[in-house]
C-alpha cells in the first residue's frame, strides 16, 4: 500500500498553513542562495580570463573580494535557511504529534486493549519524526532544486546551446531514473517501522513487569524474546536501507558519467578555441553544480520514501475511529444522578458475553453495594456508566436520560472513578490534583482536602502542594494515594461516585482514615461501592450480587441481612475473610 497524492498534500496544508509566513520566508531564503549560487561561478570565469589575457581594465582584487562575499552570503543564507526549515519541520511534526496523541485518547478502551503503550508511542513519536524533513524541506527544497537546474541550463544555454542539450538530455533521462525507483523502498521502510513499535511496545511491557519477571525466574526467556525482536528490527531496517539504496546510487553512478562528459565537452571546445580557458572551466563548473540540486533530490526521494510509510501508518491512526458515538447533546442535571440499567448485555469480544440481561435501579442520592465473584461483571457496569464501552444490547440510564445522548466530556464530568490502582504521574502534589489544569485555585484545593480532614496529611508533606512526586507515586503508601484520588474526584463534583474496590488494599488503620473520606465523599451523591470486603458495604442503602454476568440478588441491604435465606446474609455469616477467599474460589 502506498500513499495516494491527496494524503500527502493533505497533511502538508493541514500542518504547513499555520506557518505560511515563516514557509514564505523559507522560500525567499532558498531562493536567493540560488541566485548567489548561479552568479558566484561568473565572477571566477571574470577573474581567470582577465588573468590569463593581462587585461588591466579589470580589477582582480575587486573581483577575488566580490566572490569571497557572496560566498560568505551564501553560509549565511544556508544558516539561515536550515535555521527556519528546523523550526517549521519541529513546529508542524509537534502539532501533528498533539493531534495523534488526542485522537488516541479519545478512542475506546478496545483500541487501547488491543495495542502496547510502547507501540502507541513509537506510533505518535517515531513515525512523526520521520516527517520533520517531509514537513520543513522536502517541498521546498525539491522545488528549490529544479529552479537551480533550469538556471544553469538557462545560462549554459547562453554559453553554448549545444553543451546545455547535452546536459538537459543527461539531467532529463538522470532525474527520470530516480523517480522511477522512489515509491520502491515504501513498504519495506512501512515494515520496518512497524518492527520498531512492536520491539517497544515488548520492551515497554516488560519493563513494567519486571518484578514478576524477576521474581518468576523469567528472565531468560524474556531475553529470548527481545532478541527475537531485535532480529526482526534488523532484518527490517537492513531490507528497507538496503532497497534504499538505489535512489542514490543512481545519481552516483550518472555524475560519474556527467563528469566524464563535462570534461569532454569543455576539453574538445577549449581547443577548437570556441570558448576561453575561463568559459570552459564555467561550463565544467556549471556541470558540477548539477549535482547538487539532482544529488538533493535524489536524497529528498529517500526522505519522501520514509516519509511515505509514516504516512501511511499516520493515515491508519487517524482513520481508526472510535465505536463510542459523540451523544445528541442532552445535558444531565446537577445534583445526585439515579442509575438504571434496562435489560443490559455487554460482551468485550464476540459470543463472549460478559453481561446478561442486567437490570438495575439506583435512586438518587442513594449507595448501592455491588458484590460478586472475580469476573463476575462488576467493574464492567462502571465501565459501562463511565462509557469506555457502549453495552451491546439494552441501555443505561442516568436520571433517565440515556447515556449515549450526553456529551462523553460532561458525562465522565459528572461521574467520579476511584479504582484500587490510582495512577500518580511525575509531577507536584498541586497537578496530581488538578491533572495539570493551571485554572483551579489553591484555595479551592485547600477546602477539598479540608472537606475530606487531610489537613494533617498535607502538613506533613515537606513542601505542601509543591511536593513533588516520585515516578508512579512511589513514596506514598496506598492510602495516601487513595486520598489524593478522592481528592481529584471531590474537584469534579460529579453526581456519582463509583469506588471500585478502592480500599481492598489497605491496612485497617489506614482503611478507618479512607473510610472517613469516603463517608464525606458520598454525601449528597449517589455511590456504587464495589468490594471484596463486607465492612465496606455496610453504609450502602442497597445490595446488588452479580455471578456470571447475571443479577442473582437486589434488594434494600437491612432487608436482606434480616433475611436468613438470602445470599447477602450468608455472607455475612461467614465472616469478613472467609467471604472474601469464598469469592476468590468461585464458591456461592
Amino acid at each position: 500500500m502506498r500513499p495516494t497524492r491527496q494524503q500527502y498534500i493533505s497533511l502538508l496544508l493541514r500542518y504547513l498553513r499555520p506557518q505560511a509566513g515563516q514557509v514564505t520566508l523559507l522560500a525567499v531564503l532558498l531562493l536567493a542562495s540560488i541566485g548567489v549560487q548561479l552568479v558566484n561561478p561568473q565572477l571566477m570565469r571574470q577573474f581567470i580570463d582577465a588573468a590569463l589575457s593581462n587585461d588591466t581594465s579589470v580589477n582582480l582584487g575587486w573581483l577575488g573580494g566580490m566572490f569571497i562575499g557572496l560566498a560568505i552570503a551564501q553560509q549565511a543564507l544556508s544558516v539561515s535557511t536550515t535555521y527556519f526549515s528546523e523550526r517549521v519541520g519541529w513546529t508542524a511534526t509537534n502539532a501533528l504529534r498533539t493531534d495523534l496523541a488526542l485522537h488516541c485518547l479519545r478512542l475506546d478502551l478496545s483500541f487501547h486493549k488491543a495495542r502496547t503503550p510502547g507501540e502507541l508511542i513509537e506510533r505518535i513519536d517515531g513515525d512523526v519524526t520521520a516527517l520533520a524533513n517531509f514537513f520543513s524541506q522536502l517541498v521546498v527544497q525539491v522545488a528549490g532544486s529544479i529552479i537551480l537546474l533550469v538556471g544553469v541550463l538557462i545560462i549554459l544555454s547562453a554559453i553554448h546551446w549545444e553543451v546545455a542539450v547535452a546536459f538537459a538530455v543527461f539531467a532529463a533521462v538522470l532525474l527520470g531514473g530516480m523517480i522511477a525507483v522512489r515509491s520502491i523502498a515504501v513498504p519495506y521502510w512501512k515494515a520496518d517501522r512497524q518492527a520498531a513499535a512492536e520491539l517497544f511496545g515488548f520492551i515497554e511491557e516488560r519493563l513494567a513487569g519486571t518484578v514478576d519477571i524477576r521474581s518468576s525466574g523469567a528472565r531468560p526467556y524474556v531475553m529470548r524474546r527481545l532478541y527475537g525482536h531485535l532480529r526482526e528490527r534488523l532484518r527490517a531496517g537492513s531490507k528497507a536501507r538496503i532497497i534504499g539504496t538505489t535512489t542514490w546510487s543512481v545519481p552516483v553512478l550518472g555524475f560519474a558519467i556527467g563528469n566524464g562528459l563535462a570534461f569532454i565537452l569543455a576539453a574538445m571546445l577549449y581547443r577548437t578555441q570556441a570558448l576561453s580557458l575561463g568559459t570552459a572551466f564555467l561550463i565544467y563548473y556549471y556541470a558540477q553544480m548539477l549535482y547538487y540540486p539532482l544529488n538533493l533530490i535524489s536524497w529528498q526521494i529517500e526522505d519522501f520514501q520514509k516519509a511515505g510509510a509514516g504516512i501511511i501508518r499516520i493515515h491508519e491512526l487517524f482513520n481508526t475511529t472510535t465505536q463510542l458515538g459523540a451523544g445528541t447533546g442532552l445535558h444531565l442535571p446537577d445534583g445526585p444522578l439515579a442509575v438504571e440499567f434496562e435489560r443490559v448485555s455487554f460482551a468485550y469480544e464476540e459470543d463472549d458475553r460478559v453481561l446478561h440481561d442486567v437490570s438495575l435501579c439506583l435512586e438518587a442520592g442513594k449507595v448501592m453495594g455491588l458484590l460478586g465473584r472475580t469476573g463476575s461483571g462488576k467493574t464492567t457496569i462502571t465501565r459501562l456508566l463511565a462509557r469506555l464501552y457502549d453495552p451491546t444490547s439494552g441501555t443505561v440510564r442516568l436520571n433517565g436520560i440515556d447515556v449515549r445522548d450526553v456529551e462523553i466530556s460532561e458525562l465522565r464530568r459528572r461521574i467520579g472513578v476511584i479504582t484500587q490502582d490510582v495512577q500518580l504521574f511525575r509531577a507536584t502534589v498541586r497537578d496530581n490534583l488538578t491533572f495539570f489544569n493551571p485554572s483551579i485555585p489553591d484555595e479551592r484545593l485547600l477546602q477539598a482536602l479540608g472537606e475530606l480532614g487531610l489537613q494533617e496529611w498535607l502538613a506533613k508533606l515537606p513542601d505542601g502542594l509543591d511536593t513533588m512526586l516520585a515516578a508512579a507515586g512511589s513514596g506514598l503508601s496506598a492510602g495516601e494515594a487513595q486520598l489524593l484520588a478522592f481528592t481529584r474526584v471531590l474537584l469534579k463534583d460529579p453526581g456519582l461516585v463509583i469506588l471500585d474496590e478502592a480500599s481492598s488494599r489497605l491496612d485497617p488503620a489506614t482503611e478507618r482514615m479512607v473510610e472517613r473520606a469516603i463517608s464525606r465523599l458520598l454525601h449528597n451523591r449517589t455511590g456504587i461501592i464495589i468490594a471484596h470486603r463486607l465492612s465496606t458495604v455496610q453504609r450502602a442503602d442497597t445490595i446488588l450480587i452479580l455471578d456470571e454476568g447475571r443479577v442473582v440478588e437486589h434488594g434494600d441491604r437491612l432487608q436482606l441481612a434480616a433475611d436468613p435465606s438470602s445470599r447477602f446474609a450468608g455472607l455475612l455469616r461467614t465472616g469478613l475473610e472467609e467471604a472474601h477467599m469464598i469469592t476468590q474460589r468461585g464458591v456461592d
